[in-house]
């Protein structure tokens, strides 16, 4: 059985890592992906993290780290999936729903997979998977694309002397299952944003590319 270019010699690999835990609903005695996406995961990141360290020679550790983080990223990996048409090889329960495109059992596959050829032909089988999967591009982006707390951290700690950004939780409103988190962050000398979001995480975030685009308005650099 071939997958992401790959032919597997052991094809029980394969069929565990394409087997989602929710087929399990309708056959208990499958054996499910979660122990090959474990595996995978620390594969992809030896993968990943050799793959930077090759390609930028110039970066220290924190540069890198956001780097492999945007690299091997749940969206990147869902995106992965999606060009090579994984969602329609997966071995779910019977009248399960269509798959969204950002689902993460479809990350979770892919971490899979790159686990189960590990298994069964190395690091050079994982290789040629994690090449198919054509993430490169999401580590050739601005270092800080997605990561707006990183970057505000990064650059008030540059300030003289240096800050820190203090996150405070304004409010919680909405639904038990449906909250929205308003957050507010303030740098001392560059002053305070608001956001709301449906996650403490992403509210945060908000606020913080709000102080940053702020920042950037009122001096041309933050």
């Amino acid at each position: 059985m071939e997958i992401f270019g790959y032919t597997f010699a052991d094809e029980a690999l394969l069929e565990e890592a394409l087997t989602t835990p929710s087929y399990r609903m309708d056959v208990p005695s499958a054996k499910d992906n979660q122990r090959l996406e474990f595996l995978g995961d620390a594969v992809l990141g030896m993968l990943s993290a050799e793959r930077l360290y090759a390609e930028f020679p110039g970066e220290q550790e924190g540069s890198l780290t956001v780097r492999r983080t945007h690299m091997v990223s749940a969206a990147a990996l869902c995106e992965a999936a999606a060009r090579q048409g994984l969602a329609a090889r997966l071995r779910r329960n019977k009248g399960a729903a269509e798959l969204p495109r950002n689902a993460k059992t479809l990350a979770d596959a892919v971490e899979a997979v790159i686990g189960a050829a590990y298994l069964d032909g190395g690091f050079a089988a994982a290789k040629r998977i994690f090449a198919a999967l054509e993430l490169d591009a999401n580590a050739a982006a601005d270092e800080w694309s997605g990561n707006p707390k990183g970057e505000l951290q990064v650059k008030a700690q540059a300030m003289k002397p240096p800050r820190h950004p203090v996150y405070e939780l304004l409010k919680t409103a909405g639904k038990a299952h449906e909250p929205v988190f308003t957050v507010r962050v303030t740098v001392d000398g560059l002053g305070s944003a608001t956001a709301s979001a449906r996650s403490h995480k992403q509210a945060e975030a908000l606020a913080a590319a709000q102080l940053l685009c702020r920042g950037e308005s009122k001096t041309g650099t933050l």
